[in-house]
């Protein structure tokens, strides 16, 4: 009766949710951008049966703070209704908004080559006036609201609207500090974890980012046996790229998203 048991009795799992791409990204037609509504079949998915934990892997460089929010604190209200335990683990980036995500696991895990960090707000853009000028190009733009043409890229860059950019980057920064805090807590190490620096692997483990270095596979099998199921699950392709179709606004869209990349060298 025992070897009977032993048969058929079911093997742990640990779904696998993988979060790869610009937060918010532009790239959503070929399947890229990470949203709250994209990913949260995955993430109802992967805790509907109440599994031995969850796990996500995360390779973003962040995005939109109100979609890293919003995915981070959908994970964290099942992990505690569930009353489950989840695993975080980086690959080449977790940055910015993408380690928002990374704080919604109860231990974070990285490679000794990810990059993670960027705890702090960004804002980019151009200014277009002298361009429009010089062809002689007339900008015409008619509101209902004066701070309504705010830090509009083909005029002149105004000294108020920069203040009061900085003071909603301030309020997003505060928000963002806070949910290092209280989800990382007493690991925390060091000064300047807040100023938008980054740090590699080791580093981030010396400081209480993260809480060490492995890898989804080996460190599940590690706490849950070999027999341990990892079932991965993925957001789908786009309607335009499973069809090979491509759009002026997706490469366009691509190309913003890979501007996010390349400040980490990705």
């Amino acid at each position: 009766m025992k070897k009977l048991a032993k048969i058929f009795k079911s093997k742990p799992t640990v779904p696998v949710i993988r979060l790869a791409g610009v937060i918010g990204g532009a790239g959503r037609l070929s399947g890229q951008g990470l949203s709250d509504a994209s990913t949260a079949p995955l993430i109802e998915k992967a805790f509907r049966k109440k599994p031995k934990a969850v796990a996500i892997v995360i390779n973003s460089p962040g995005g939109s703070p109100t979609q890293s929010a919003l995915i981070a604190a959908r994970i964290r209200r099942l992990a505690e209704e569930k009353d489950v335990k989840v695993y975080a683990f980086c690959e080449d980036v977790a940055a910015s908004g993408g380690y928002w995500l990374a704080t919604a696991g109860d231990e974070i895990y990285v490679d000794k080559n990810s990059i993670v960090g960027s705890i702090g707000v960004i804002s980019a853009s151009f200014g277009f006036q002298e361009l429009i000028k010089r062809y002689g190009i007339e900008r015409r733009v008619y509101t209902a609201g004066e701070e309504k043409s705010m830090l509009d890229s083909f005029q002149p860059e105004d000294p108020k609207d920069v203040e009061k950019l900085r003071a909603l980057q301030k309020v997003i920064h505060e928000n963002f500090k806070e949910q290092v805090k209280s989800r990382r807590g007493d690991k925390l190490k060091g000064e300047n974890l807040f100023n938008g620096d980054i740090w590699v692997g080791p580093q981030a483990i010396e400081n209480g980012l993260v809480d060490g270095i492995g890898h989804v596979v080996p460190k599940m099998k590690e706490i849950f046996g070999d027999d341990v199921r990892l079932p991965l699950l993925t957001q789908k392709k786009g309607l335009f790229s499973r069809f090979g179709g491509v759009s002026a606004a997706n490469v366009i869209a691509d190309a913003e998203d890979r501007l996010h990349w390349q400040r980490f060298g990705l």
